[in-house]
């Protein structure tokens, strides 16, 4: 870009911004920061920004920051949701276009949380320049009277304070000091979940998946990053030579045996297919049922990130994974996750399990097929009570996350009924809002026991219970699901991998023929949003 005669222009524009002739001639490293004041995960990313420069220029590089957006899912519930699932393709695309425009050498990717990091794998696949992932990290989790809280806590406290369970003060303390620290939410929901796996790819240096958003050790990391690109672009070493078809197999397969989120549905493809890889629903299924799981995180169990990683976090739980896993592939590191593997030691841990001793024979995800879902539905099985793993009942239908929402707290949500929310799809939503609310109240209230949830929409990563999400095709596409009534029995068959609406085809059929799509009102993006989206099972993808 800076060479020869043409080369004066942006020669001349950068040395506006005060790079010298010396600095143009070095590697130029961009580095995409999604810093935010509007995002805990991200509030911390400025200051580490400067860690990274540091080590860039250490190692004889020139930084060169630049920003894209980061929404909280948290922050988000509700109507702001539509727009969140949206933002993981805009930020992929922004960082796509700012790279391709700037013609930078070799790229840093400084984020944290939930469409943030699957948004930049997907322009790291695409772009295929020398990347480096520097993850946000963990924030501390509270202890109180013995007990670790973490933001999933506090949803389910929102239901245990309507239940009677606990009182106001109780309620607002914990409100208040749950949250106690900057970084990704302490469980294991979507925002660790990809953190991690971007770790389990060999994307990050070891460690950066789980360590403490505001450890001093992260500071120090972040610097290595910053120097490890710079000897990246001299290397040549590209993201297509780390996101392999069997290193995507083996993201998997951490992610079922870290209990991890169900929404990695929808990621791993939707990055995947930023290479022309495929990567079918069906696969998630057949590699859980060949994919013990050694470990559960908040919600799931006691367990917090902070004690995953003191008990040698994700390359520790690779290690034990690994006769199960392409150990061949190559890391940002330069060495081979075997290589990087040899290097590591740990103490076995309850934390952890092992290949001869997992807490289940089958992985944390489970994909139901049926009648109401003919191309699939997932359920996180790993945060299901036994009781629930096989569950028949009358269908309450709502059409919306609201009326559902309304149902629990005014009371009107019965024990032993299947709870159906639809037209929250990619399109009908549209955006595919996650109802991790009325997931956690329908916990918090007790009925994690007795009641099952359906939808077309999506769950939190740190959702338990007996929910089912992302069933398709959805509602608004016409599937099945658009015309269950109130009294239908539904039948949800973990175990058998069935979701079925006990109604007979020819009845299905009648319905389907006499639905008529619901009209919505849907303006700016959104609009052209719900037009072009893809299904669900497709990553819910924009191209």
């Amino acid at each position: 870009m800076f060479e020869g005669l043409a080369g004066a222009y942006p020669r001349s524009l950068y040395k506006g911004m005060g790079f010298t002739d010396n600095d143009i001639k070095k590697p130029l490293i961009g580095i995409a920061n999604s810093w935010t004041e509007a995002n805990p995960g991200h509030i911390h990313l400025r200051e580490l920004s400067h860690y990274v420069k540091d080590g860039v220029r250490a190692a004889g590089g020139t930084p060169v920051e630049f920003n894209t957006i980061a929404l909280c899912d948290g922050i988000a519930q509700g109507k702001g949701m539509h727009y969140v699932l949206p933002s993981r393709d805009i930020i992929a695309a922004s960082v796509e276009l700012s790279v391709e425009a700037n013609r930078f050498d070799g790229l840093v990717m400084l984020c944290s949380c939930d469409k943030i990091v699957p948004g930049m794998l997907m322009a790291a696949a695409s772009l295929d320049i020398p990347t480096i992932f520097v993850t946000g990290g963990p924030m501390e989790s509270l202890e109180l009277n013995g007990y670790k809280f973490v933001l999933s806590d506090v949803k389910e406290a929102m239901g245990r304070y309507k239940a009677g369970e606990i009182d106001e003060k109780e309620f607002k303390e914990i409100e208040d000091r749950t949250c106690q620290t900057c970084g990704a939410c302490g469980m294991m929901g979507t925002a660790n979940t990809m953190s991690t796996i971007v770790e389990a790819m060999g994307l990050s240096l070891p460690g950066c998946g789980t360590l403490s958003a505001v450890a001093a050790e992260r500071k120090r990391l972040t610097k290595q990053s910053g120097e490890r690109i710079v000897d990246m672009v001299k290397e040549d070493l590209k993201p297509s030579q780390i996101m392999t078809k069997n290193n995507y197999e083996n993201i998997i397969k951490y992610t079922l045996a870290v209990g991890g989120s169900s929404n990695a549905v929808l990621h791993i493809p939707a990055i995947a297919k930023q290479q022309a890889i495929t990567i079918p629903l069906d696969l998630f299924d057949k590699l859980s049922k060949e994919t013990p799981l050694l470990a559960k995180f908040k919600p799931a169990s006691p367990y917090t990130l902070s004690d995953f990683h003191k008990a040698g976090g994700v390359q520790a739980l690779l290690k034990i994974l690994a006769p199960q896993l392409d150990t061949s592939v190559v890391t940002v590191t330069g060495q081979t996750i075997g290589e990087q593997l040899s290097q590591i030691e740990y103490s076995k841990t309850d934390v952890i399990k092992t290949l001869d001793n997992p807490l289940a024979s089958e992985g944390g995800l489970a994909v139901l097929k049926g009648n109401l879902a003919p191309r699939g539905a997932v359920v996180k099985q790993s945060g299901v009570s036994p009781k629930m793993m096989v569950h028949a009942g009358p269908a309450r239908v709502a059409n919306s996350e609201e009326e559902v929402r309304d149902m629990l707290l005014e009371g009107k949500v019965r024990h032993g009924e299947v709870l159906v929310i639809r037209y929250e799809g990619p399109k009908g939503g549209p955006g595919m809002r996650e109802l991790s609310i009325p997931a956690a109240l329908l916990v918090g209230m007790g009925f994690g026991d007795s009641v099952a949830m359906i939808t077309d929409g999506r769950y939190s990563g740190a959702t338990r219970g007996p929910c089912v999400g992302y069933v398709t095709p959805e509602a608004a596409d016409g599937g099945p699901l658009a015309i269950v009534e109130d009294g239908d029995i539904i039948t949800v068959d973990i175990p058998n991998r069935t979701l079925t609406l006990e109604v007979s085809p020819e009845e299905i059929a009648q319905r389907l023929k006499n639905w008529e799509k619901p009209q919505k009102e849907v303006k700016g993006f959104l609009k052209v949003y719900s037009k072009i989206v893809s299904a669900a099972d497709e990553g819910a993808t924009l191209w």
